[in-house]
């Protein structure tokens, strides 16, 4: 049986760190669902960038449940097509967003955010919010 992988965005995280009842997370249902969940390191630094130092501990170990893929080379690449493709339908993203998305896209893997007005222009990505309403 293969894995069931699915890669998160920040919003994801938030929203668990934010939620008093983390059972009602989007977070706890994909533990639930899939096998292996990633995050890119964009959302590594995006968490620990906005995190108090009171909450770092809490990321500190939160982390330890996620795999980090790395912004690569070929995600800058795939970044660069992207803002390409995003100017020939005069829409922009913001840098952090498209880092993510275009690790997303270059480890082959689907995307979560409760973002999804952010990703939904870009070619190749695959999230889960069009997947599940389809």
């Amino acid at each position: 049986m293969a894995d069931k992988k699915l890669m998160i965005d920040t919003s994801i995280l938030i929203d668990y760190f934010r939620k008093t009842d983390k059972t009602k997370s989007r977070l706890v249902s994909h533990f639930r669902e899939y096998d292996k969940i990633f995050i890119s390191t964009i959302t590594e630094f995006e968490i620990f960038n906005g995190a108090h130092e009171a909450h770092k501990q809490f990321w500190e170990t939160m982390l330890t449940n996620l795999i980090v893929l790395d912004f690569n080379r070929a995600a800058a690449r795939q970044s660069a097509r992207t803002v390409v493709q995003l100017k020939s339908k005069r829409k922009s993203i913001d840098k952090p967003d498209l880092f993510i998305a275009a690790t997303a896209i270059v480890y082959g893997l689907t995307l979560d955010t409760l973002n999804s007005k952010h990703f939904i222009d870009i070619e190749n990505l695959n999230l889960l919010t069009n997947l599940t309403n389809n």
